[in-house]
């Protein structure tokens, strides 16, 4: 007991000294500086079509920095991607990927009331209540992959707040159902990425170096991340809230619980000691989502408040001086793509945005 004790003594030194060391990292205009800096950088260094995927992640956290510092420079970069996107998904009908970046016009929309921004995802929205997509006939379930969790159901839901139409929310509840039923590990409190992973008395499917079960980090950043900007727009009264509310905080209590001694998440979340290095785009959602727990105080502060003040010292230590976010890993599907310091991608520059409008609003 007293070893336990000298070694929750050392930590807290340890921890209370960071944050003493890196206290200006909390400060507005300190974040105010970086989210700027991230943002330039990654306009300047442009990847994959606009209506991309990776775009969707990182267009949803340009929006945000632009909340965060009401910028004319980001406003006009927003403006430019729905001009040239034409306000438009991807060519992909009924696969959530291509409709994510769906999720910046309609934010944009808000504030503009200019239907051009609006009527394109009705339209995709409207032909997925009533056909069948591609996905679905392929797999037997539309968002088949956890992904899918950040990608769509934000965009359905926006959609239904901006339009009154709770039909959508009906859609998304259907579709969110069959993948949290087939994917949701609710021993670990965690989703596998697709079928391929699911190991339970009826499957056995792969397994990291160490035996456990695979967790892929972004995986699940992503299905966090999804689950904030899904609660942000869901009615109080929506008779599944609870149902998203509570695998939301299921599933942060668990990413605490695997966060490593730097703040950071490795890329196998079950297996740290195969993956060295933390992994910016899932320790970035997961900043973003603890911290929007924190501060619409559906977290305990006291319990998720030292490990996001950990984490976000942590991610800042992958931000190159010129604004690239490194330590990046690349596109795929599990933790075992190699990244380093010098590796980006644009979803991780839009999850430390993400995080970042959110850190901005702690208090204490």
């Amino acid at each position: 007991m007293r070893k336990k004790l000298l070694v929750f003594i050392s930590i807290t030194a340890i921890t209370s000294q960071a944050l003493a060391q890196n206290a200006d990292l909390f400060k507005r205009k300190t974040i105010e500086d970086r989210i700027l800096s991230v943002a330039r950088w990654q306009l300047a260094n442009p990847k994959h079509e606009l209506t991309d995927w990776t775009n969707g992640a990182f267009y949803a956290g340009l929006f945000a920095a632009y909340e965060t510092t009401r910028s004319k420079e980001l406003w006009a970069a927003l403006m430019l991607m729905g001009e040239k996107n034409n306000w438009g998904p991807g060519k992909r009908f009924g696969h959530a990927d291509d409709i994510v970046i769906n999720q910046t016009y309609l934010d944009m929309y808000r504030i503009t009331k200019d239907k051009k921004m609006l009527q394109l995802t009705i339209d995709v929205a409207a032909r997925l209540k009533n056909e069948k997509s591609p996905e679905a006939e392929k797999y037997g379930i539309t968002w088949w992959w956890c992904d899918a969790l950040f990608m769509a159901p934000p965009t359905l839901a926006k959609l239904a707040a901006i339009t009154g139409d709770k039909s959508y929310l009906d859609l998304n509840d259907e579709f969110f159902q069959e993948t949290y039923d087939r994917l949701f590990d609710k021993e670990e409190k965690l989703y596998y990425r697709d079928a391929r992973f699911i190991v339970n008395d009826k499957a056995e499917g792969m397994r990291e170096a160490n035996g456990k079960k695979i967790f892929w980090s972004r995986g699940n950043g992503w299905v966090a991340g999804g689950l904030v900007r899904l609660l942000k727009e869901l009615p109080k009264d929506h008779p599944k809230r609870q149902f998203y509310l509570k695998q939301y905080q299921e599933m942060m209590a668990r990413v605490v619980e695997l966060q490593q001694p730097d703040g950071l998440w490795r890329s196998s979340l079950l297996d740290p000691a195969s993956y060295p290095g933390g992994e910016a785009s899932g320790s970035g959602f997961y900043a973003y989502a603890i911290a929007w727990g924190v501060n619409n105080r559906v977290l305990n502060k006291k319990k998720f408040l030292p490990p996001l003040k950990k984490a976000w010292i942590g991610l800042n230590t992958l931000v190159h001086p010129d604004g690239k976010v490194g330590w990046t890993q690349p596109i795929g599907s599990d933790p075992r793509k190699n990244f380093n310091s010098d590796s980006w991608e644009v979803y991780g520059a839009g999850a430390y945005l993400l995080a970042a409008s959110e850190i901005i609003k702690l208090k204490g």
